[in-house]
């Protein structure tokens, strides 16, 4: 392990104002409440539906389970440093959350690959669909995407244990990541930057373009089908469309950086950290007939148990 006297570090957050702090703790509270219940009532919606035995709903119930948990790493700290005077993270902490943040977030991503190749089976395969996206290969495909989010995020932890940190001990962020951290390294890191960048951001592009073009075939093949399938299917693709670019250009406008700016960093952040988490449940409920019927059933079978 690298060298390191700085046992802790200090989270310079979002806001400096008093007034807009307290503002933000009450904004983010609610957002982290609205996140929570969403992505629960969607992971109790599918389980307790017959929807679990389609691929598409077992992808988004695990899709839910990260937001949860991929949130759950940054908000808590986020709101409760608001209020806090003094911010700080001991370093162990830090690691922990970098790598957790990077951990269930990469699963998401892969989880939206998985599900990407889920709507093309479904919509240029439709006679294989079943043999293509049988229950093993949902498994298979979901164990992939933990492994490939596993290997991304030590490999995040590895290269910053490695480095020296001898002060300054402020994070110009709310919450640890790796580019405000290489920024504090007493070495110089210039080389690792790229290393991230054609890593991480070549990552991110080259996975939002592959599934933007997996989208552009299966809304060319849509076309030749009859309108009220096209319809469902359009619905469904619109969802996932939306979330991808929700979730991915915040993305990479932060690891592919145009310039040296933090300040965009923390709001890009902001964006996939908090913001499209809370609207992922909100997409898939509105734009989906199968989710709000299956919501229907479950609110009115529990309405008449408590009436009995």
């Amino acid at each position: 392990m690298g060298y390191q006297n700085i046992t802790e570090f200090i989270l310079l957050g979002l806001f400096s104002d008093e007034d807009e702090r307290i503002a933000c703790f009450v904004v983010f509270s609610l957002c982290y409440i609205a996140i929570l219940s969403g992505n629960l009532l969607i992971l109790l919606t599918i389980s307790g539906s017959c929807l679990r035995e389609q691929p598409m709903y077992f992808f988004l119930s695990y899709l839910s389970f990260m937001d949860v948990c991929f949130t759950s790493t940054v908000a808590p700290k986020l709101i409760t440093d608001l209020l806090a005077q003094q911010k700080t993270i001991s370093y162990n902490s830090c690691m922990a959350q970098m790598f957790y943040a990077h951990f269930f977030g990469a699963t998401e991503i892969f989880i939206l690959v998985a599900m990407a190749y889920d709507r093309y089976a479904a919509i240029c395969r439709p006679l294989h669909y079943m043999v293509i996206m049988s229950r093993q290969v949902c498994y298979v495909l979901l164990m992939a995407s933990i492994l490939g989010a596993f290997l991304h995020s030590i490999l995040q932890v590895l290269i910053i244990i490695e480095l020296p940190f001898c002060g300054p001990n402020q994070i110009d962020h709310y919450f640890c990541d790796v580019f405000p951290l290489l920024k504090l390294a007493c070495m110089d890191t210039s080389l690792l930057v790229i290393v991230i960048i054609s890593t991480t951001g070549v990552l991110s592009i080259l996975t939002f373009v592959a599934l933007v073009i997996s989208y552009i075939i299966i809304l060319s093949t849509l076309r030749t089908h009859s309108s009220q399938s096209s319809r469902k299917a359009l619905s469904t693709c619109g969802s996932h469309i939306t979330v991808v670019f929700m979730f991915f250009l915040p993305l990479i406008f932060t690891y592919v950086p145009m310039a040296d700016s933090v300040s965009n960093d923390k709001v890009f952040a902001l964006f996939y950290t908090m913001i499209a988490p809370m609207f992922n449940p909100l997409i898939y409920t509105l734009r989906n007939t199968d989710m709000k019927n299956a919501m229907k059933k479950m609110w009115c079978r529990d309405t008449q148990l408590e009436e009995k």
